[in-house]
């Protein structure tokens, strides 16, 4: 008789705890691009708009603040071999991408501390780059959803965007 109530006491308890699990708001997303035979990895977790003024004043992201284009853990980027990042060098490795947005221009770091959560930022003493960059002029198509993603790669190069709302920041990739 025990081994029937413990069945029956598991068949109604099991899907009560499922339907108590949510997913979260920020999804998980992963994209990966061979450069030659480098690969770069990026790993992050997706914040929506959700209709909110996403950058500047009285937006999510205001300008001049450290920020780590993500949510929940920090943003990384994985190089499998020594790259050129935004015409710097950068070596093989992993990092996480934190950024300065502004109106007219970007910085963008990367930070030797990979695997922390996305606040606070790990540091300047971290900070393996640091590159200058400008949003693209007139921006882009409306993305719901912050997204990395390589426009165009071949053996020796790629194109990088970081894409949320209209903004859209490119940072070329080289082999190095």
């Amino acid at each position: 008789m025990k081994p029937r109530r413990a069945a029956l006491a598991a068949l109604i308890l099991v899907p009560r705890m499922a339907l108590g699990a949510q997913a979260p708001k920020s999804q998980h997303a992963m994209v990966t691009q061979l450069v030659g035979t480098a690969q770069v990895t990026i790993v992050y977790n997706r914040p929506s708009a959700r209709g909110r003024t996403l950058f500047g004043r009285g937006g999510v992201v205001p300008w001049s603040k450290v920020w780590c284009p993500g949510a929940d853990t920090a943003t990384t980027i994985a190089l499998s071999t020594d790259m050129v990042v935004g015409g710097q060098p950068l070596a093989a490795g992993k990092y996480s991408i934190w950024a300065i947005p502004g109106p007219d221009e970007w910085t963008l770091i990367f930070s030797r501390a990979a695997d922390v959560f996305h606040i606070p930022y790990p540091g300047e003493a971290q900070d393996a780059l640091r590159l200058k960059v400008k949003p693209q002029a007139g921006g882009g198509p409306f993305m719901e959803s912050l997204a990395f993603y390589f426009p165009a790669a071949d053996r020796d190069r790629a194109l990088l965007n970081l894409h949320w709302g209209e903004t859209i920041v490119q940072v070329p990739l080289a082999v190095k």
